[in-house]
């Protein structure tokens, strides 16, 4: 039985056919796109991960998850070269959920891909919904599913990453409770945690302070604590 549904986009032949021969070992299913116009086209609602270039000729990787975001939450795992921290950074803010440097190990491959493949399946439903009891935490006009990625503001469905999604409801789980970035990232992506992790965090605050807040320049629910951390608040003002 197949472990999950993969689409690597990569324009390095050499570097697909690896990857590609190294996840079905693991029996997982493995589809491949040289470019991200081709990419896009084979995304469907049975992808539980895209493996993604940001370096590729024709439109580029970051462009390729933009467009993607645009229609589906599927978790994107970037793969960048080692000295581009700017594209790291700017890959999380486009949808990203998570980047690997070049020159990689199989072995941290693997790691990343059973973590985001595990979230995605557990948290969007890809068990029958109807097994499940669904709860919902509630914060003014903000409605977050306890089981599933839905988040909801006055009724209507927000879209944010799987990621952020876990960043919420640990938040909204334990309201007035701050939380430093190294609590964040070892709770929510379940490593180890190093100094350079707190940008990775904090774009994906940011992220969720778009989705969610009325005003994200500022913020009613996930407030900075500075030197400390974040904290979801416990009372949202009336408007």
């Amino acid at each position: 039985m197949s472990q999950g549904n993969i689409l690597i986009i990569e324009n390095d032949q050499d570097i697909r056919e690896g990857v590609r021969i190294l996840l079905e070992s693991e029996n997982y299913h493995v589809d491949e796109a040289p470019n991200g116009m081709e990419g896009l086209e084979k995304v469907d609602e049975s992808t539980d991960l895209v493996i993604l270039d940001i370096m590729m000729s024709g439109i580029s990787g970051l462009k390729t998850c933009e467009e993607l975001r645009k229609t589906s939450n599927v978790p994107v795992l970037f793969l960048t070269a080692k000295s581009q921290e700017s594209d790291k950074l700017i890959g999380l803010m486009v949808g990203g959920d998570d980047y690997l440097p070049k020159p990689f190990s199989y072995t941290e491959l693997l790691g990343r891909v059973k973590a985001l493949i595990r979230r995605y399946q557990t948290y969007r439903g890809k068990q029958d919904p109807k097994t499940e009891k669904e709860e919902f935490i509630q914060c003014g006009d903000l409605t977050v599913s306890t089981r599933f990625n839905d988040v909801r503001r006055n009724g209507k469905e927000v879209s944010i990453s799987d990621i952020e999604y876990r960043i919420l409801l640990l938040l909204m789980q334990h309201r007035g409770k701050i939380f430093s970035a190294q609590n964040i990232y070892e709770s929510v992506w379940n490593e180890p945690y190093f100094y350079s992790n707190n940008n990775t965090v904090m774009v994906h605050i940011r992220k969720l302070r778009v989705a969610i807040e009325p005003v994200p320049e500022e913020p009613q629910f996930i407030k900075t604590i500075w030197g400390k951390g974040y904290r979801f608040e416990n009372q949202i003002p009336e408007d």
